[in-house]
């Protein structure tokens, strides 16, 4: 069926539109609808249609459409919906007209077919031009049908295409680009004489000269129209040429020429209307069925559309299964990739695992043998320490040797000095292990601090200080606390002050900075006129090992006590504070919250200080050192004790069997029978008598183990005479019952 050009407002041009190719009418016979195949289908249709037969043409355009929807050939649909836009405009129902040409578009382009498309293009802009007058949206498909036809190099194509764009023009009154295309619709025309739009052209080319007053050139172009028509026998071509003349002639002012031409004019027009009343009557008899035929092709869409909804939730219900595939398998492989990396991090975590128990256990074995050596180092270092300081304390107070006075003194304090480095080095590594434990008890803070003053007596005297003590009256004076700690920090601190400083004054402060019935706050102030700190020294003096440096002082010592001071006072939550300027001295502060004891509990000092009471005490000395066993024996006996003296620990097990003693005091570490056994041996036959260890091994290693074999206190060596002798005196006043906590000096 050749449609390619459109119906249009010059009637002439409408007839021409489906007059361009008259083919023969096939046989009678035409087959059934349902069996033929789709050239069949459009053969039969194009012959119905060329005959005016638009109710018989119409249905087999449906058949072929529903045979394109069946068998979803898109080109078969595009060419159905083409064939039934032309049916629809000749039934007068334009809206089905635009709409089956939209459609004929849609498929044209899913076909993939540049001729369907083309066609479609060139159909959707007379749609345009007859039916809106949108002349502007109708050149512009008209450009698209020329461009996919140029590139398909139809030129049969390129000729339809540039004769429908000058029809637009026309219409539009754009005579310049009806000019342009009717040049080249001229050109390619003269190529091919099988269409008939070469008459058409000479009749629009004559139009156009008429409206530029070529009326010579429009005439020659009219006369060599009407001439090939006749011989043609065109009427509807014939009727267009002899009307474009007679207006021609006209305007030339050949009335009587014009006048003749206007009644061939009306000769052929009667003509036409004949025939077109007969396609008149054919139409509306159509139209009764159009209807009908309009809910077949509705009924056919509609299955079309439930198919491709079908096919749709096919592919995508394949999609979704391909997606769930894909996913349970990226899955299969993310977990089969995270097991074998979860077996890798198993297998090295096991062996990362095996690497810390050997390096745990490498470790425990360590720490014991520190722990083992510190203990042996301590003892080892502490017994012939016991002898040093115990013989100069004694010869101290021999008024025979009191020209000696200076030189004992100064032994005395080497020997101190000595026993300070190692309590220094074996406190950083209780500290470290975590093996410091609290000992909680009621103190005097007056008396405390004043005993730490005169423990610095003579390091005060030998650098010419002074030193100040400043307690706030507000200050509770009983406090329940660790006092041992405390005492370990202040120690340190003034130590420090006393060290660094000569010719000056050292001052210890102790004020109130937040109190309540029950717990006081108190800062602790430690200031001297000393050599002071830098700012660079005061980043590390923290830190183990580290001292202040000075071109014109050289200071001995470990460098660990202030190290010690702030792990203390960590410990007790809180922080060491300094401000120093160099040559100006220092000042450390810091602040720790203890109890307020309601009561002062009752102490025994009375009878722990009354040496009258170990006249003819009988006491049992059990030590294998020759040079200790000296010593404590003077010790005692300068105060009127009967002392004897056993070498190991089986030898103390045989006196107590055989005599009475007030008192034993028992050494851990000795041959033959060390001082656990022995004690543990004396219990099985005196659970009265008291035992005290006098040893020189680390207490807090060991102080279970010592109570556990039934001593009664300790007395750590060396040792201070005084606190020496309050031990024995209370537990030689006292029977221990576990009410007294001990004390360890």
């Amino acid at each position: 069926m050749n449609k390619n050009l459109p119906i249009y407002c010059l009637f002439f041009i409408y007839l021409a539109g489906f007059s361009q190719q008259i083919k023969k009418p096939l046989d009678s016979s035409v087959p059934l609808y349902k069996n033929a195949t789709f050239n069949e289908l459009e053969k039969n249709a194009d012959v119905y249609y060329n005959k005016g037969n638009y109710t018989e043409s119409l249905k087999l355009n449906i058949e072929l459409l529903k045979k394109g929807l069946a068998e979803q050939n898109n080109y078969y649909i595009h060419q159905g919906y083409r064939n039934l836009g032309y049916d629809y405009l000749e039934l007068n129902d334009t809206l089905h007209a635009k709409e089956s040409f939209k459609k004929s578009e849609k498929y044209a382009k899913l076909s993939k077919n540049d001729t369907a498309t083309a066609l479609s293009y060139m159909d959707l802009a007379n749609v345009y031009a007859e039916l809106d007058q949108n002349y502007k949206k109708a050149l512009q498909y008209h450009n698209k049908s020329i461009t996919l036809f140029e590139k398909l190099k139809d030129s049969s194509g390129i000729a339809d295409a540039h004769y429908n764009t000058i029809l637009t023009a026309m219409a539009a009154k754009d005579f310049n680009k009806a000019y342009v295309h009717l040049l080249k619709a001229q050109k390619l025309n003269s190529f091919n004489k099988e269409y008939y739009n070469y008459i058409g052209i000479d009749i629009l080319m004559g139009e156009y000269h008429i409206e530029k007053e070529n009326y010579r050139l429009a005439d020659d172009y009219l006369g060599k129209a009407i001439e090939n028509a006749q011989k043609e026998s065109l009427t509807f071509e014939l009727e267009s040429a002899y009307l474009a003349l007679s207006k021609s002639l006209f305007r030339q002012k050949k009335y009587e020429e014009a006048y003749k031409t206007r009644l061939i004019f009306d000769k052929y027009l009667e003509e036409n209307l004949r025939n077109v009343n007969n396609a008149q009557t054919e139409t509306v008899s159509a139209q009764f069925q159009l209807s009908e035929y309009k809910k077949d092709v509705e009924a056919a869409e509609l299955k079309n559309q439930l198919q491709a909804e079908i096919v749709k939730n096919k592919s995508n219900l394949n999609t979704i299964l391909y997606i769930i595939s894909a996913v349970l398998l990226l899955l299969f492989i993310f977990f089969l990739l995270a097991y074998r990396k979860r077996k890798q991090l198993v297998n090295q975590l096991k062996k990362r695992n095996f690497e810390i128990l050997e390096a745990k256990q490498h470790a425990e074995k360590m720490s014991r043998s520190k722990t083992k050596f510190f203990s042996t180092v301590s003892h080892e270092l502490r017994t012939p320490l016991y002898g040093v300081i115990g013989l100069s304390s004694i010869l101290l107070e021999d008024p025979s040797l009191k020209s000696h006075e200076k030189d004992l003194k100064s032994l005395k304090f080497s020997a101190d000095y000595l026993l300070a480095l190692i309590n220094d080095v074996l406190q950083i590594n209780k500290i470290d292990a975590n093996k410091l434990e609290a000992h909680i008890t009621t103190f005097n803070i007056e008396n405390l601090i004043n005993k730490i003053g005169a423990s610095f007596e003579y390091m005060r005297l030998q650098n010419k200080n002074k030193l100040v003590i400043n307690i706030s009256e507000e200050v509770p004076k009983v406090l329940k606390g660790n006092a041992i700690a405390l005492s370990q920090i202040l120690m340190n601190l003034v130590g420090n002050a006393c060290k660094f400083t000569e010719n000056g004054v050292i001052t210890i402060t102790v004020t109130p900075e937040e109190t309540c019935p029950t717990k006081a706050l108190l800062c602790f102030k430690i200031e001297d006129t000393g050599i002071g700190i830098s700012e660079k020294d005061q980043k590390r003096i923290f830190n183990e090992f580290s001292q202040v440096d000075s071109e014109n002082y050289s200071y001995q010592g470990t460098g660990l006590g202030l190290t010690i001071v702030k792990k203390l006072v960590s410990l007790s939550n809180s922080k060491i504070h300094l401000e120093s300027k160099k040559e100006k001295g220092s000042s450390f502060w810091f602040s720790l919250i203890f109890d307020i004891a309601k009561t002062t509990e009752k102490k025994l000092e009375d009878s722990l200080l009354n040496k009258k009471l170990l006249i003819n005490r009988r006491i049992l000395i059990v030590e294998d050192n020759r040079i200790n066993q000296a010593v404590t024996k003077k010790i005692l006996e300068k105060n009127q004790v009967i002392c004897s003296v056993a070498e190991n620990g089986l030898q103390a097990v045989e006196q107590v069997k055989q005599n009475t003693f007030d008192l034993v005091l028992m050494d851990i570490n000795m041959p033959i029978m060390d001082g656990l056994k022995a004690t543990k041996e004396i219990r099985t036959f005196n659970t009265s008598i008291p035992i005290v260890a006098l040893t020189a091994v680390e207490v807090e290693d060991m102080r279970l183990e010592i109570y556990d074999s039934g001593m009664n206190d300790i007395i750590v060596k060396p040792y201070d005479m005084n606190k020496f002798l309050q031990v024995i005196l209370r537990n030689l006043t006292v029977y221990y019952s576990g009410k007294m906590e001990p004390q360890f000096f």
